[in-house]
């Protein structure tokens, strides 16, 4: 005789695909992906993170609630890039700058990959986007920013390294984390 596993409406609603009765031995040789949420990560923090649900046997009592991709944070003025640099500094951690314009078409490609880079290294390591066109050239000049995308690395308000990816994304993308784990060796 097999169980019937009575499923949340709340989880019903995120996927109207999934049926309200689900035998639980659907439940254990696989999982269900519902849509990305969003929800705020740290509170008055410009940190989004999207999560991942699954469903999964009850004897198990496993869930995978491990980011699938984190927003990267906006950084509007010369002011707020050194707040996020002085907060940076204050806790030890580096930053990561991805400098970009609204026009370029490999930033608007690259994104959604550093979104997922950025995941791999949440909450350890904070991810923040510039729009070259939104800020002053000031700002622009002082990190020597030259081509799009830039993504450069910053620990104790100094630049440590850069990518210009003005290539393929997955190559852009392991570029910027072999940088990454190379800053953490030193």
């Amino acid at each position: 005789m097999s169980e019937i596993v009575n499923l949340s409406p709340s989880l019903r609603s995120l996927n109207p695909k999934i049926s309200p009765l689900v035998p639980p031995r659907q439940l254990s040789s696989s999982f269900y992906q519902l849509p990305r949420l969003k929800f705020l990560s740290f509170p008055g923090k410009s940190i989004l993170a999207t999560g991942r649900i699954r469903a999964v046997d009850a004897r198990k009592q496993e869930v995978d609630d491990s980011p699938v991709s984190v927003e990267l944070g906006p950084i509007s003025s010369e002011s707020h890039f050194d707040e996020v640099m002085e907060e940076a500094q204050r806790v030890g951690e580096s930053v990561v700058i991805v400098w970009m314009a609204a026009w370029c078409r490999k930033c608007i490609y690259l994104r959604p990959k550093l979104e997922k880079l950025a995941a791999e290294f949440y909450p350890r390591l904070r991810f923040y986007h510039v729009d070259v066109n939104a800020v002053p050239y000031k700002l622009v000049s002082r990190a020597g920013v030259t081509k799009m995308p830039t993504i450069q690395l910053w620990r104790d308000n100094q630049k440590q390294a850069e990518v210009i990816g003005g290539h393929k994304a997955h190559f852009v993308v392991n570029e910027v984390r072999e940088m990454i784990e190379n800053d953490s060796i030193t």
